[in-house]
């Protein structure tokens, strides 16, 4: 036992004032109390009186003296406790206010965070639809040849700018000239056949009068001789030849009128250029013109190349995949939206689209139309729906926007490059399916016309070429009698 301990007990022992049982309430702490708790509350005297009672049931003085001890340091503790407990009660208002007003900040920021977002979303999340399923799409027009050859040029490679009527690539151009001359010639002697067959009607209507004037003659002499016959002036072999004249100078001249006639019912009513021979031969010429045009190989659009799946050398064939061009000014963002997205989206309804190539660039446009169909239904095996392991799966349908010009001119875009989409649905009063007719063409291109007009230009000049002039020329006089 310590000194501390033994004084302790000593003042006890002679009646001084107590000290508090810190040990003692420690070991009752650790241990467990089982006096009533009014024992362990009470002040020093009764402490004292079972300290006074204890030592008569034990004989041991040293098991009163370490009792002693702990009384005294529990009582000790007991009251360490109580002016900490006394301290928090002179704490615990300014603590509780503090606490109180932070907890109330908190929940301050909380409500006001919610009733933010609530109106963000009423007036602002619940009024678009965005999705991220979006694409780049446009015009990839496929050049082809429409003639089978050889490639012996190519002019262009792919992510070069290409323009409208520029060679892209060339073929040989033999097999095509020589189909040209041959064209060239025909079309030249169909001209002339054309001349000769007007010339043989204007030939038939001139064989008329001399076969007519026969006739005349062959009557008369018949009428002259056949009132003879009665005074014996002629013979009736005489009469009857001049009948038999008459009768061959009729059938004469019937036969030089159905020749007219029949001359005439091949060139009536046409001219040297619409003859029916020459206009055969001038379409024959037209196309062998345009198939020597064809070697060279020209792009319908403006765009850029891409593509290309041609080498100098190749044997190709008509309609054979050569390059691709792709007009990047005309493009537009399919967006796949869900079924569930689709109620309020209509035609004409603002969209904002961002791009992964320019992150800080923000691109405008406009709804344009949806699709007829979902991407599963145009598919190349479209689900079937009808067997017993069906799972739904949400579908989504491709809507249509279109970018703005501007935007897409400052900003070029490629085809297939992902954006996210974010359509403005406050203006809900628009169509959702489009009852407007096209008026005019989607896309069109003049260059194969150009062809065309080369050719007539052509044909117009071999038919000026061969066409001579059949006016009859009078037979000049002869001199002298």
């Amino acid at each position: 036992m310590t000194i501390e301990n033994d004084d302790q007990r000593e003042g006890a022992e002679g009646g001084l004032t107590p000290q508090p049982y810190k040990y003692r309430y420690k070991y009752l702490h650790k241990y467990g109390d089982e006096s009533p708790r009014g024992e362990r509350d009470d002040d020093g005297r009764h402490d004292g009186d079972d300290d006074e009672r204890k030592p008569q049931d034990k004989p041991d003085g040293k098991d009163d003296e370490k009792k002693d001890a702990d009384k005294k340091d529990g009582d000790k503790d007991r009251d360490g406790k109580d002016k900490d407990d006394k301290d928090k009660k002179d704490e615990d208002p300014k603590a509780k206010r503090k606490k109180v007003i932070i907890l109330s900040i908190i929940a301050a920021v909380f409500i006001l965070a919610g009733l933010a977002w609530l109106l963000l979303y009423i007036f602002v999340l619940s009024q678009r639809e965005t999705t991220d399923d979006a694409y780049v799409k446009g015009d990839m027009v496929t050049i082809s040849s429409r003639i089978a050859g050889t490639v012996v040029e190519v002019g262009v490679e792919e992510t070069e700018r290409v323009h409208q009527g520029q060679v892209l690539i060339r073929l040989d151009p033999v097999d095509a000239k020589v189909a040209l001359m041959n064209a060239e010639g025909q079309l030249a002697q169909a001209v002339r056949e054309a001349q000769a067959r007007m010339q043989q009607a204007n030939q038939a209507d001139a064989a008329i009068p001399q076969r007519r004037a026969q006739y005349e003659q062959a009557r008369d002499d018949y009428n002259r001789r056949h009132p003879l016959l009665e005074r014996r002036a002629v013979s009736a072999e005489e009469v009857d030849t001049g009948k038999r004249q008459m009768q061959q100078a009729k059938a004469a001249l019937d036969a030089a009128e159905r020749e007219a006639a029949a001359a005439h019912a091949q060139v009536d009513g046409t001219t040297i250029e619409n003859y029916p021979a020459v206009i055969q031969a001038r379409s024959q010429f037209r196309n062998a013109w345009v198939n020597n045009g064809r070697n060279a190989i020209v792009s319908p659009i403006e765009g850029y190349a891409a593509r290309r799946q041609v080498q100098v050398g190749q044997r190709i064939q008509p309609g054979q995949d050569l390059l691709t061009v792709v007009p990047l000014a005309d493009l537009w963002v399919d967006a796949n939206f869900k079924e569930t997205q689709l109620e309020h989206i209509r035609i004409g309804q603002p969209v904002k689209l961002t791009t992964d190539m320019y992150s800080d660039v923000e691109y405008h446009g406009k709804v344009v139309g949806l699709n007829a169909g979902t991407g599963s239904a145009f598919s190349l095996l479209p689900a079937e729906n009808a067997t017993g392991n069906w799972i739904k799966v949400v579908q989504r349908l491709p809507v249509r926007v279109a970018i703005d010009a501007e935007d897409l001119r400052k900003h070029p875009l490629r085809i297939g490059l992902s954006t996210d989409v974010n359509v403005d649905t406050h203006d809900r009063d628009g169509r959702v399916l489009s009852d407007t007719i096209r008026s005019k063409p989607l896309a069109s291109t003049n260059v194969y016309e150009e062809e065309m007009g080369e050719a007539d230009q052509r044909a117009e000049q071999i038919i000026r070429e061969n066409t001579v002039d059949t006016t009859p020329k009078p037979v000049p006089a002869k001199r002298g009698g």
